[in-house]
This record gives C-alpha cells, sequence and structure tokens, in this order.
C-alpha cells in the first residue's frame, strides 16, 4: 500500500519541476529558485529595446531597479527607453539623475543630448555631446555624428546681428497694446 503513494507523489514531484530551459514540463515559465538563476532584468531590456519593444523594456528596466537600487545603469535605461517612447521630460529627468550618479557615464551624457536636440536646445546639446565625445576618446561614430549635428544647428540658429523685420506698436486702450508685422 505503501508503494503506490510514494509512486504517486514522486509523479506529482517530478511534475512541478523545472527543465534547464526555465519551463515546467506544461510549458509554463518556471521561478527562479536560487538569486544564481535570476535573470538579469537590464539584460532583459535591453534585448527588448533592440526588438523594439521599449514598453516592455521600461518595465524590464523598472524592475532591475527595483531588486538592485538606482543604479547608474538603471537609470539611464530607463531614460533611453522613456525617450523612445517620446517622453522627453521623464527622459531628461532619469538621465540627470544617471549623471547625478556618474557625470562620466556616456551613454547618459549622448542621450540627454539627444533629448536637448529634440527640444531645439543645441547649445546644451552640443556641450552634452563634446563631454561625452572626449570621455569616449572619439571612438563612438554615433556620438561625433551627433556633435556634428549639434554644432551644424546651433550655427544655423536663425539669429542675426541683422534684424530686417519691422514691427508696429498699436495701442489697444487701458494700457493693452497689440504688436503687428508690418509688409
Amino acid at each position: 500500500m505503501m508503494k503506490p503513494l510514494c509512486a504517486a507523489a514522486l509523479l506529482a514531484l517530478a511534475a512541478c519541476q523545472t527543465n534547464t530551459d526555465g519551463f515546467t514540463p506544461d510549458g509554463l515559465p518556471g521561478r527562479a529558485v536560487s538569486p544564481a538563476e535570476d535573470v538579469d532584468g537590464l539584460m532583459v531590456g535591453h534585448r527588448l529595446m533592440a526588438a523594439g519593444e521599449f514598453e516592455l523594456a521600461l518595465r524590464a528596466y523598472y524592475r532591475s531597479m527595483a531588486q538592485d537600487g538606482p543604479t547608474v545603469d538603471a537609470l539611464s535605461a530607463i531614460g533611453s527607453a522613456n525617450l523612445r517612447l517620446g517622453r522627453l521630460g521623464q527622459s531628461e529627468q532619469m538621465l540627470r539623475r544617471a549623471l547625478d550618479l556618474d557625470a562620466e557615464f556616456v551613454p547618459a551624457l549622448n542621450n540627454l543630448g539627444v533629448v536637448m536636440i529634440e527640444r531645439r536646445e543645441w547649445g546644451q546639446a552640443a556641450h552634452l555631446f563634446r563631454s561625452a565625445f572626449a570621455l569616449d576618446s572619439g571612438r563612438s561614430e554615433e556620438i561625433r555624428q551627433n556633435l556634428r549635428l549639434a554644432l551644424a544647428n546651433l550655427q544655423d540658429s536663425g539669429y542675426s546681428a541683422e534684424n530686417n523685420n519691422e514691427f508696429a506698436l498699436v495701442r489697444r486702450g487701458n494700457g493693452r497694446f497689440l504688436l503687428l508685422a508690418t509688409p
């Protein structure tokens, strides 16, 4: 009578065992048994970013930060994901937090420069790209191109010493004025 119960218990335990690929026999993902088997949230996030899954990457980065704390890598990655999602304010905030932890972290400098380009703040973008370019020793072609773009737009910002526009100030009464461009 003892043998059938033992066999049934062993079969039940075998069904719960995970394979080497991290999945249970029924095809569902298993859980990590030890910290050594745990998945690196940053690595998962980087792979999702490469696949164009920016929202999922952002979630993976937040999980990584919840587990390991706010590291410069996690903050920079969150800023990069927000940048790809078009969330410039959130991106800038996270990238600046990353630079508060490590002012010489090249990816954060470059990505913050990209945020400044998106905001058309050419001077600040050029400064950030110069810093990233110097810290990277000029090895990254991407940073070099970003610096060129910022400098070109800084020089061609549309401001000139000569103002050819003529304006007329028209009084509307009670201390209100209207500025009109004249043809």
